[in-house]
């Protein structure tokens, strides 16, 4: 299979473990003088339309995929949620 960049742009990533979409790709991480893709990285949702910024980006490893599609690619990856009134308490 021969997929340019603007293709994988158009590809919307979703995790097989928990059924969430994480978005669409937005770089690639590649190898130079082999050619070859290492990972995927994909922004995080936009914060109030865009004006605050972006959440997290997701870097995905190449040996996380499990499917390339037409439109979506399928990722095998445990993702930690992080729980900002957690997060707010230990810092207190």
């Amino acid at each position: 299979m021969q997929c340019r960049f603007r293709d994988f742009r158009r590809k919307e990533v979703i995790n097989i473990n928990d059924g969430t979409r994480l978005g669409f790709v937005a770089d690639l991480d590649v190898r130079i003088p082999e050619g070859q893709v290492i990972a995927l990285v994909v922004y995080g949702p936009a914060r109030f339309f865009g004006l605050f910024g972006r959440g997290e980006e997701f870097y995905i490893p190449w040996d996380c995929i499990q499917r390339i599609g037409d439109d979506i690619i399928l990722i095998d990856k445990p993702f930690q949620r992080r729980n900002p009134d957690l997060e707010r308490r230990r810092r207190a």
